[in-house]
C-alpha cells in the first residue's frame, strides 16, 4: 500500500522548495536601440559644432556656470578680485603721469610682451593703452584660478576664452591705437593701408576659391623641398613606403624606420636639402625609410586608429629588414607618429618580437594627462560634438584643425600676421616650413575618434587599459633604450608631458629638450644660430627625476641636437656595412617610383 502523504508533510515540503521564479516584465523594444547614436541628433549636433566654429556651446555654458556658481559663493574670492583691480587701476597711474610728462617708461610686463616691445609704446598714451591691456589680462588670470570648488579644466576653459576674447581687443590690432602702424601710416601716406586692402581682398578671394597662396605654392614636394633621392619601395591602401639612395660607403647595419604624424605630410623631415633631417640622417651614414601617408577622402571614414599601424608601420618594418637584410632596426616616430611607434613597440615587445633595436620619439606624449591646451577642446561634450561633425563629413577637414591650432597661438598666427599683412601693407613672409604647415591633411572619423577618446580623453595608454588586436599592451614591456626630444615651447606636446616616458618606460632613456616649439624645435639643423639644447640619459636602473630636477641636472649644450642623436644611434648599432640596393623586386619590393612619391602630391 502506497503512503500518504499528510497535508502538513506537504505544508512543510512546500515551505523547504524554492519558490518559483517570478517571470520578467516583457518591455516593448525601443523605437531606436540605446547603443546607437540617433543619426538625427548627430546632423543637428554637427550644424550646431558648425555654426559655433567647431566649439560646444553646452561645453562653454557649463564651463561658465561652474566658475560664475562658485565664484557666486565664494565672497571672500569676489572681495580679493575687486581689491586687485582697484590695485592695479592705481599702480596705472603714476606710469601714465610719468609719461605725459614725456618721460620714457617701460614696464616690465610691456617689455615681456611681444606686441609691445617697439620703442613706440613707451610713449603716452600708448603705453597707457598697452599697460591697461596687459593689467586687464592679468586679472582675468586671476578671475579664472583658484576658485573654490570648481573643475580645473572648467576654469582653464573660462581662461581661454577669455583670452581669446581680450587679444581681439588688444590695443596692436587697432590703427588708432597702435603707434607702429600710426607712424608708417603717416610717413608712407596710408600707401601701407591700400597694400593692406590688396591683401586682404588677394586672402578673401583665393579663400574662396580654396587656394594656397602663391608663395606657399613655390614649394612643391619633388621641385623645392623633398628632394633627397630615393624609391617608393612599397605602397598600400595609406602609405607609401620610401627607401632613400646612399651617400656614402659604408651604412650602419641595422636601418632607420621613420614614422611621420599624418595629421600633415611626411616632408616636414625633408624639407630643402640643409634642414632635411633625412637627408643629414643618410649622409651620416644611416639606410632610412620612411612613410609617406596617402590623404584620406570620406570614403576613407571607418579607417582605424590600428590600421595605421598594420598598414604603415608594419609594412615599412618588414620593407626595411628584408632590403637590407638586417635583423633589427631603429623605430623613429614624430607626434601622433611617435605615439604610434611606442604603441608598436610595445605590441611587438608584448608578442616578444624584439626587431626593434632602439626607439626614438620626436614631440610624441606617451602620457596624455597634462597634454596642454589642446585637451581644452577634448571633454566629453566637445568630443562628442567633433565626433558629430566628423560622422557628418567622414573626415576632419584640415581647416578645421588648422584653426584649433591657429587660437592656441593667436597672437603669432593671427592677431600679429593681420597687423603686418593688412595694416602695415608687408608681403607675406613663407620659408618652407610656413608652407608645409599650410600643406595639411584630413583625419578619417573612426581613427580621429579613437585617438581623441582612448589615449587623450581617457589615457588609455599610460595607464593600461590600451588594447591591440583585443590584448593589452604596456609601455613597460618596451627593454630597447628609448631616445626622446621635447621641445620647450610646444602647445600640442608640451615637454613636460612628453617627459613622462620616463615613469612608463623600464630601460634606459635619454632625453633631449630643445629650444623651440613643436616643428622648429625638430626642424634645427647644424649651423643654424641660437640654438641649444639640453640632454640626460637614465639607466633603467637608477631613480626617476621630476622634470624640474631633471632640467637642472642636465647637460647644457648650444647648437643643433642632431649630431647627439646621430651619435647615440652609431652607439646602439651594430657596425657597418656595405650600402644596400635600393627595393628588392625578388621580394615583392621593386622601386615603383622615385621619392617623394604619388601620396605627398595629393590633395
Amino acid at each position: 500500500m502506497d503512503k500518504q502523504v499528510t497535508p502538513a508533510r506537504v505544508s512543510l515540503q512546500a515551505a523547504k522548495s524554492p519558490p518559483p521564479p517570478v517571470p520578467a516584465r516583457t518591455l516593448p523594444p525601443p523605437l531606436v536601440p540605446v547603443e546607437q547614436e540617433n543619426p538625427l541628433d548627430r546632423v543637428v549636433h554637427a550644424s550646431i559644432a558648425e555654426l559655433a566654429g567647431g566649439f560646444s556651446p553646452m561645453a562653454l555654458a557649463l564651463a561658465a556656470s561652474d566658475w560664475a556658481l562658485h565664484l557666486m559663493a565664494s565672497p571672500g574670492r569676489q572681495a580679493a578680485l575687486a581689491l586687485s583691480a582697484l590695485a592695479r587701476q592705481a599702480s596705472l597711474l603714476e606710469p601714465t603721469h610719468e609719461s605725459a610728462r614725456a618721460k620714457p617708461y617701460q614696464r616690465q610686463g610691456r617689455a615681456e610682451d611681444r606686441r609691445f616691445r617697439a620703442n613706440e609704446w613707451r610713449q603716452w598714451p600708448f603705453s597707457f593703452y598697452a599697460d591697461s591691456f596687459l593689467a586687464a589680462e592679468a586679472w582675468w588670470d586671476e578671475a579664472t584660478s583658484n576658485v573654490h570648488g570648481a573643475s580645473p579644466h572648467h576654469l582653464a576653459l573660462m581662461n581661454f576664452v577669455g583670452r581669446q576674447a581680450l587679444d581681439t581687443m588688444a590695443p596692436s590690432n587697432f590703427l588708432v591705437t597702435n603707434p607702429v602702424v600710426l607712424r608708417t601710416t603717416v610717413r608712407e601716406g596710408g600707401v601701407n593701408l591700400a597694400r593692406g586692402a590688396i591683401n586682404l581682398a588677394s586672402d578673401f578671394g583665393r579663400e574662396l576659391r580654396g587656394e594656397r597662396s602663391e608663395a606657399e605654392q613655390a614649394f612643391k614636394p619633388g621641385e623645392t623641398v623633398a628632394v633627397t633621392r630615393g624609391v617608393v619601395v612599397k605602397r598600400t591602401s595609406l602609405a607609401e613606403i620610401i627607401q632613400y639612395s646612399p651617400t656614402t660607403a659604408s651604412v650602419r647595419s641595422e636601418p632607420v624606420v621613420i614614422t611621420p604624424a599624418w595629421i600633415m605630410k611626411y616632408y616636414i623631415l625633408d624639407l630643402r636639402p640643409e634642414n632635411s633631417l633625412i637627408r643629414q640622417l643618410v649622409d651620416a651614414g644611416f639606410t632610412v625609410f620612411c612613410i609617406s601617408w596617402r590623404n584620406p577622402t570620406p570614403e576613407d571614414r571607418n579607417v582605424g586608429f590600428d590600421d595605421y599601424r598594420r598598414e604603415g608601420v608594419a609594412p615599412a618594418i618588414a620593407a626595411a629588414l628584408e632590403i637590407t637584410g638586417a635583423s633589427r632596426l631603429h623605430l623613429v616616430g614624430y607626434c601622433i607618429g611617435g605615439t604610434l611607434a611606442a604603441i608598436t613597440a610595445a605590441a611587438m615587445a608584448r608578442d616578444n618580437d624584439d626587431r626593434v633595436k632602439s626607439l626614438t620619439l620626436f614631440a610624441a606624449q606617451t602620457d596624455f594627462e597634462e597634454a596642454g591646451e589642446l585637451k581644452l577642446f577634448i571633454d566629453d561634450s566637445q568630443l562628442a560634438l567633433l565626433e558629430d561633425v566628423m560622422w557628418k563629413q567622414g573626415t576632419l577637414e584640415s581647416k578645421q584643425m588648422a584653426g584649433t591650432f591657429d587660437l592656441m597661438r593667436s597672437n603669432d598666427l593671427i592677431w600679429s600676421r593681420m597687423i603686418e599683412h593688412y595694416l602695415m601693407g608687408e608681403p607675406e613672409r613663407v620659408d618652407d616650413l610656413s608652407a608645409w604647415s599650410s600643406d595639411a591633411t584630413r583625419m578619417p572619423f573612426r581613427m580621429h575618434s579613437e585617438y581623441l577618446r582612448k589615449l587623450y580623453l581617457d589615457n588609455d595608454l599610460a595607464e593600461g587599459r590600451f588594447r591591440l588586436e583585443g590584448r593589452l599592451i604596456a609601455l613597460q614591456d618596451i627593454r630597447a633604450p628609448v631616445f626622446v626630444v621635447g621641445t620647450e615651447r610646444d602647445n600640442v606636446a608640451p615637454w613636460r608631458s612628453v617627459f613622462k616616458i620616463h615613469f612608463l618606460a623600464d630601460t634606459d632613456v635619454t632625453f633631449a629638450l630643445v629650444n623651440g616649439g613643436h616643428n622648429r624645435g625638430i626642424v634645427a639643423p647644424p649651423g643654424e644660430g641660437e640654438r641649444y639644447f639640453r640632454i640626460a640619459t637614465r639607466s633603467a636602473k637608477n631613480r626617476r627625476l621630476d622634470p624640474e630636477a631633471w632640467a637642472a641636472a642636465a647637460d647644457a649644450r648650444e647648437g643643433s641636437w642632431w649630431p647627439a642623436w646621430h651619435q647615440w644611434l652609431a652607439d646602439h648599432s651594430s657596425g657597418l656595412v656595405a650600402p644596400p640596393e635600393l627595393g628588392a623586386a625578388s621580394a615583392g619590393l621593386p622601386p615603383l617610383g622615385p621619392a617623394p612619391g604619388d601620396y605627398v602630391k595629393t590633395v
